[in-house]
C-alpha cells in the first residue's frame, strides 16, 4: 500500500510571498494547474486511492479535488463531491503575528536569520505562533488514530495538506 503526500498547489498568498499560515485563501490558477499535473502523475503512474484527508483549509482540499478528479477514481465521489475526511489537525501551522505579512519585508525587519529560525526549527515558534514541534503535537495523535489505521488495513492514502503538517 501507498501513503501519498501531497502538498497544496500555489495559493494567492503563495504568489504574493506572504505568510499563510491557517489564514484560508485560494489557489491560483498556477495553483489548479500544479493540483491538476499532480492527479495525472498519479494517474500515470497507476496510483490508486482507498481514501482522502485533508486540512480544513480550502488550498489543501481543492488540491485534492483537482488532482483526484484527473485520476478517474469513481469510487471517491459522491454527486460530483469528493468524499474526504478535512480535519483541522492537518492544518498549516500558524504563523501568528506574521500571517499576512511579506516574507522579504518580514526578514528585512527581523534579519534573515530570524525568519529562517521561525521558519525551519523545530522548537522556535515565530511571535504568537506554533513551532514545528506544536504542529507534530497536533499532528501525530490524529495521524496514529485516522491515517495509520487505514494503512495497517493495506489502503492507499491520499494526503493533501500543507509543508508543515506535512513535514511533521
Amino acid at each position: 500500500n501507498k501513503l501519498i503526500l501531497l502538498r497544496h498547489g500555489q495559493s494567492i498568498w503563495n504568489y504574493e510571498n506572504r505568510f499563510t499560515g491557517c489564514k484560508d485563501v485560494p489557489l491560483t490558477a498556477k495553483g489548479v494547474n500544479e493540483a491538476i499535473k499532480a492527479g495525472d502523475i498519479m494517474a500515470k503512474n497507476k496510483i490508486f486511492i482507498d481514501i482522502v484527508f485533508t486540512s480544513v483549509l480550502q488550498r489543501a482540499y481543492e488540491t485534492a479535488n483537482h488532482a483526484v478528479k484527473r485520476m478517474n477514481l469513481q469510487h471517491l465521489w459522491n454527486n460530483n463531491n469528493l468524499i474526504m475526511t478535512k480535519h483541522e489537525s492537518l492544518n498549516e501551522r500558524d504563523y501568528g503575528d506574521l500571517v499576512g505579512l511579506n516574507k522579504q519585508e518580514t526578514a528585512d525587519k527581523f534579519g534573515e536569520e530570524q525568519v529562517h529560525l521561525w521558519r525551519r526549527s523545530f522548537e522556535t515558534s515565530p511571535p504568537n505562533g506554533e513551532s514545528l514541534k506544536d504542529v507534530l503535537i497536533r499532528v501525530e495523535p490524529f495521524f496514529r488514530k485516522n491515517i495509520a489505521s487505514e494503512l495497517t488495513k493495506n489502503k492507499n492514502v491520499l494526503i493533501a495538506a500543507h509543508g508543515n503538517s506535512l513535514r511533521a
